[in-house]
């Protein structure tokens, strides 16, 4: 474990790319191949490989007694160094150098890889807690670092995958295009270490009811900027309001993958339509929560997310659909390289075949309807055609597009906007994480109600890196309590806020919550006196909630 700490704090001293891809390749050329493997997981911060759905369990404030109890620190000392780090793994390497006593002996990357394994199976923190406690007291300072990073899932060494996946294809001699792709069958970058050291990419193939990478949408604000210098047909489809899903079918059953590559419990009534389709199948698609008259808005489907058991009465209030709009597998056949057109006639074939893309209110299953583009103006017709029908904007594809997983390029663009706007009063300002741990970059603001003032979110995006530090001197002196890594000010600052829809929320004391807020600006202009009400945030809610007459209907020409 030395050496990978050793390894991992080199990466995160440098800011070059091709120096973190050197540090790792000579690392993983330098260590038996177990442990190279066991190494690729853990940098890529988690605990287990892609593939595996074994979760830890272990909770932040469970860690923090762990580091603190092993440490002999106070909860203040802790505090203290949180806030000079922002990250529980470097506060733990801090104050356990700190300790007296004798030099640690230090773990191996095999003990780590069995406490992990065996987490999953102990059922109380107490027991977790009690695992942990017994590795930590035979780790070095730099270990427990590491391992509370990889169990709270970000490594924060400036690493991401695809760096991992470049640093074995460079330790071994292979071509980066091919460990991705083994990386992205196989779903465990061990596994594919092991097969780039054997020369055995090739030999690697997808496995059903493994997630592979979703191909993302660049976002812009105007159809103008879609195009190029050359003007060519673009496949448009609706964007919807609701969850991103993969769907694996074969014989043996039916499994669903959100964007974050978990699995999808929540929504069993899907499995049997998506059962009836023909063949072995990978879709790419949307869950939707759906009314008779077409979709409805995501604070809907909200409601049934995260429940363990199956609610039938929620089940029958919230129906759900799944919404198909590309074809990434087929009977043994991976797609991704086939240009998105062909994955189109395929997948409209299926559904032509099977009858789920009719459209009856009753259909679970669905065919994303598409409208074919070849200027702006049409893009920008179809884009308030498509507001009018009740959905967030559009997703604009080159037809000619492969499948790129876990990309953005310049080949599939969302285009969409805000549904309102608020001017609210911040009220409280957190340090933020990371980069941003000694700044005061998250925001929670307000809105009026008589002479009141109810938050009603939070939100740490939208602001340049200059204005945060601006900013973060003037909270300071504004401070009418500092409570570590939170601060409440005085309600003076007023920000406009943009957001994609508005959702009842015990959390705020307004009673609601701002789905995706983001900051426009400071409105320098205004006065808390000047800022939103609850009135009107009750009238935005209430018009959300109504949907359109022509709600669903597909749009334009289909292909």
């Amino acid at each position: 474990m030395r050496g990978f700490v050793n390894a991992a704090d080199a990466v995160g001293a440098t800011t070059r790319k091709l120096e973190k891809v050197r540090i790792l390749s000579e690392y993983f050329r330098s260590v038996p191949r177990e442990d190279a493997a066991r190494a690729a997981i853990f940098l890529t911060g988690k605990p287990f490989a892609g593939r595996d759905e074994g979760v830890l369990g272990v909770g932040g404030s469970s860690l923090a007694k762990l580091v603190a109890e092993a440490a002999g620190a106070e909860g203040s000392d802790l505090r203290g160094s949180y806030r000079e780090h922002g990250d529980l793994g470097n506060v733990a390497g801090d104050i356990l150098r700190k300790r007296a006593g004798e030099e640690k002996k230090g773990v191996t990357l095999a003990e780590v890889a069995k406490t992990f394994e065996e987490l999953p199976e102990l059922r109380t923190q107490a027991q977790k807690s009690d695992r942990l406690r017994k590795l930590f007291d035979m780790a070095a300072a730099g270990e427990v670092k590491y391992m509370i990073k990889i169990i709270t899932g970000d490594l924060r060494i400036g690493l991401k995958e695809s760096l991992v996946e470049e640093s074995i294809a460079a330790a071994f001699e292979r071509p980066p295009y091919a460990v991705r792709r083994a990386n992205m069958m196989t779903g465990d970058v061990g596994e594919t270490l092991k097969m780039a050291a054997q020369d055995t990419l090739e030999s690697a193939r997808l496995r059903l009811f493994h997630p592979i990478g979703f191909m993302l949408a660049t976002a812009v604000k105007r159809a103008s900027e879609i195009f190029g210098d050359e003007i060519q047909t673009m496949q448009v489809e609706e964007k919807y309001d609701g969850i991103r899903a993969q769907v694996h079918k074969s014989a043996e059953g039916v499994k669903m993958f959100s964007r974050t590559l978990d699995a999808i419990t929540e929504f069993s009534e899907l499995a049997k339509p998506v059962a009836s389709l023909p063949g072995d199948l990978i879709l790419d698609g949307e869950i939707l929560a759906w009314h008779e008259l077409g979709p409805m808005p995501f604070t809907e489907l909200q409601k049934r997310l995260g429940r363990k058991q199956l609610d039938l009465w929620l089940q029958h209030d919230i129906p759900v659909r799944f919404v198909a709009f590309d074809l990434l597998y087929q009977d043994g056949e991976l797609l991704l390289d086939m240009p998105l057109a062909a994955r189109r006639k395929r997948l409209e074939g299926i559904f032509s075949g099977s009858g789920a893309g009719a459209p009856s209110a009753e259909t679970a299953i669905r065919l994303a309807p598409v409208t074919l583009c070849d200027s702006v103006g049409e893009i920008e017709k179809t884009f308030r055609e498509t507001l009018a029908a009740g959905h967030e904007g559009l997703v604009v594809k080159a037809r000619e597009s492969l499948y790129t997983p876990g990309r953005r390029g310049g080949f599939w663009f969302k285009l969409k906007e805000a549904y309102a706007t608020l001017d609210v009063v911040v009220t409280a300002v957190e340090y933020g994480h990371g980069r941003r741990h000694s700044v005061l970059s998250d925001y929670t603001f307000a809105i009026r109600d008589g002479g009141r003032l109810l938050n009603i979110g939070k939100a740490y995006s939208g602001l340049t890196d200059a204005e945060i530090r601006e900013y973060t001197a003037i909270f300071m002196g504004l401070t009418l309590e500092d409570q570590g890594f939170r601060r409440s000010v005085e309600p003076t600052i007023v920000i406009e806020v943009a957001f994609n829809n508005i959702q009842k929320s015990a959390r705020h004391a307004s009673g609601f919550a701002l789905r995706f807020p983001r900051i426009l600006r400071f409105r320098t202009d205004k006065s808390v006196a000047d800022i939103d009400t609850l009135e009107r945030v009750q009238q935005l809610y209430g018009k959300q909630i109504t949907l359109p007459r022509d709600a669903g209907k597909a749009i334009g020409k289909k292909s």
